[in-house]
């Protein structure tokens, strides 16, 4: 009589960048997949990147591609790991051959959120004293508030969500602009004062959701990344980042979005701006959800008819001399 030996489950290596936020995003995906697959083990893999470990130099100035995705995606490539979790704002439309953006989870509220100093705490981003220091690190965020509020000083702010909050408390900042997603995530959503509404500021590209990347050989993976996967937020997400891609923008780029979704129909709002805020192109695509990367292609050409691409190009020099 043979007896069969059966092999033992395979245990599934997610990646996760150090940070408090990436862990607690990380973490939570690990336990959605290990409620969907019991008799699996995923581990949780921490690795540092680029991003990560340059806090002290605005991140438009050491470039936009993959800043904070770069290591993970070597890891991955060199079967290290198996899947990595990333804030999907943060991904670059581009992946490197042999990878794929195997699912995208449920958005939390992708806006912008104002977070005040304590002596501010009966304001609103439209009454705010002149010369009020706005702390962002977001060209995006920049763009978009120098063109409504010309007459704020804004000062750039590096490092993680603690850090950052630190210094506003301390009173180096009147206010700070920040992920509401971010701050939801960690707990701190008493900390949002005031949820800036579109016509102010407009999201980044996939802000709110998470990005899972994975080998696009790894057909077990990507049939595991699947069960987390929530579809409106696939289809809003990817017409953003085929807007952003259509436009060769990376995420330092003040491109911002909108999207929703009403029965089948998905609607994409886009912006493109000057970093001083002088030059603004604004435009709005309807059509099929389950047309959405079109629709992220035909915004952006609308918008190249009204001069984003000058926009960029313009954008795009400043950044190469470091100015």
């Amino acid at each position: 009589m043979t007896s069969v030996v059966s092999s033992p489950p395979r245990t599934i290596r997610i990646g996760s960048r150090k940070s408090q936020l990436a862990l607690v995003q990380t973490y939570w995906v690990q336990e959605q997949l290990q409620k969907s697959f019991p008799d699996i083990t995923f581990e949780v893999h921490t690795m540092s990147t680029q991003g990560d470990k340059i806090l002290d130099v605005a991140l438009a100035k050491i470039g936009d591609k993959g800043l904070f995705t770069k290591e993970l995606e070597v890891g991955m490539l060199n079967q290290e790991i198996d899947f990595a979790v990333h804030s999907l704002k943060d991904l670059p439309t581009h992946l490197p051959e042999g990878l794929t953006l195997a699912a995208i989870t449920e958005r939390e509220n992708p806006a912008d959120a104002l977070v005040v100093h304590e002596k501010h705490k009966d304001k609103q981003i439209d009454t705010l004293p002149e010369g009020a220091v706005i702390g962002t690190s977001s060209l995006r965020r920049l763009a978009q508030l120098r063109h409504h509020f010309p007459h704020f000083t804004f000062k750039d702010v590096r490092g993680n969500l603690i850090t950052r909050l630190a210094k506003l408390d301390a009173g180096e900042y009147d206010a700070l602009i920040l992920a509401a997603a971010g701050l939801e995530r960690l707990g701190m959503g008493d900390r949002v004062h005031q949820i800036l509404p579109k016509e102010i500021s407009l999201h980044a590209v996939g802000q709110g959701a998470l990005g899972i990347e994975c080998r696009a050989d790894d057909s077990e993976v990507l049939s595991l990344l699947k069960a987390i996967e929530h579809t409106e937020t696939r289809d809003r997400c990817l017409a953003e980042r085929s807007f952003l891609r259509s436009l060769e923008g990376g995420c330092q780029v003040p491109i911002g979005v909108n999207t929703e979704i009403s029965g089948e129909n998905l609607t994409l709002t886009g912006i493109v701006a000057s970093v001083d805020g002088q030059k603004f192109v604004k435009d709005t695509v309807t059509g099929l959800a389950n047309n959405a990367e079109a629709l992220g292609i035909e915004l952006a050409e609308l918008l190249r008819q009204q001069g984003a691409q000058e926009i960029l190009s313009e954008i795009f020099a400043v950044i190469q001399r470091g100015s």
